[in-house]
């Protein structure tokens, strides 16, 4: 079986951390917009209930904050 590089890539996207219980939110927003999304997110969802977290984030060039929030599902 020949394997090309979209194969691959396929293959690898199919794979990700969806099936760990955990649902994930990503956002993209002004700094002071981000970190009072992120509080208002971990107010909703505490970290003792549902092991909330920022998973990742990072700044873009625009100044504009882009974050990935995650908490368990089994609550919902």
């Amino acid at each position: 079986m020949v394997l090309r590089p979209r194969d691959l890539a396929s293959r690898m996207a199919g794979r990700g951390r969806r099936n760990d219980g955990y649902l994930r939110e990503t956002f993209t927003l002004p700094r002071d917009e981000a970190r009072a999304r992120a509080r208002d997110f971990l107010d909703r969802f505490p970290k003792a209930a549902y092991m909330s977290a920022v998973e990742s984030w990072r700044e873009l060039p625009g100044g504009d904050i882009e974050f990935t929030m995650r908490r368990l599902a089994s609550a919902d």
